[in-house]
């Protein structure tokens, strides 16, 4: 796997990052440095952790079902993206709330880094199955890729508002859509 597409992967999984950030970015006035690095941080930093954990998860059972890896690989960043799109639909009338204190803004972010970042595990999971070699590696460009585009989300929502929220699931979905479908094709080719 080649850098190009880990930075694709990298952005497909930091779409819902980027929506929540949007949102933070919204609910700011005035957006300081810690506004930025917060949520770019918890979201790059386990975005960077859960492939890594999945990786070694898929190492345990790699033995076993190698033989289908690409198959496995295609399904899962297909449905993961398939996920995305539909998530995206069905969130489209909800809007982005602002009404929480400061401890808890943090307790929900962190929630939201965890739960943003369950994707990731399965992705890391397909490298297990895949030619990946230096899952560290790979992790740290994902975590990168996603600190980058969760600051920027902060900065954009709160300069441009609600403009861009809707899209991001979509491109994030297709992106893992088409590394699936190439995946696939890979294993034939």
């Amino acid at each position: 796997m080649n850098i190009l597409q880990v930075i694709l992967i990298g952005i497909g999984l930091s779409m819902d990052a980027f929506a929540i950030s949007l949102c933070h970015g919204l609910c700011k006035k005035h957006v300081s440095l810690n506004d930025i690095l917060q949520p770019a941080i918890i979201f790059g930093g386990f975005q960077a952790l859960m492939p890594i954990i999945g990786f070694f998860i898929g190492s345990i059972f790699n033995e076993k079902i190698s033989q289908y890896g690409n198959i496995i690989a295609f399904i899962i960043l297909v449905y993961l993206g398939i996920n995305m799109i539909k998530e995206d639909k069905s969130e489209e009338n909800e809007e982005c709330s602002c009404k929480t204190d400061r401890e808890n803004k943090l307790k929900n972010l962190l929630f939201m880094g965890i739960a943003t970042s369950i994707d990731a595990l399965a992705v890391g999971f397909t490298f297990s199955l895949t030619e990946v070699t230096n899952i560290y590696f790979q992790g740290s460009v994902i975590g990168i890729v996603t600190f980058i585009i969760a600051g920027c989300g902060v900065i954009i929502g709160h300069k441009f508002g609600t403009l861009l929220e809707s899209k991001a699931q979509y491109l994030g979905g297709a992106i893992l859509i088409l590394i699936g479908i190439k995946t696939l094709i890979g294993n034939f080719v």
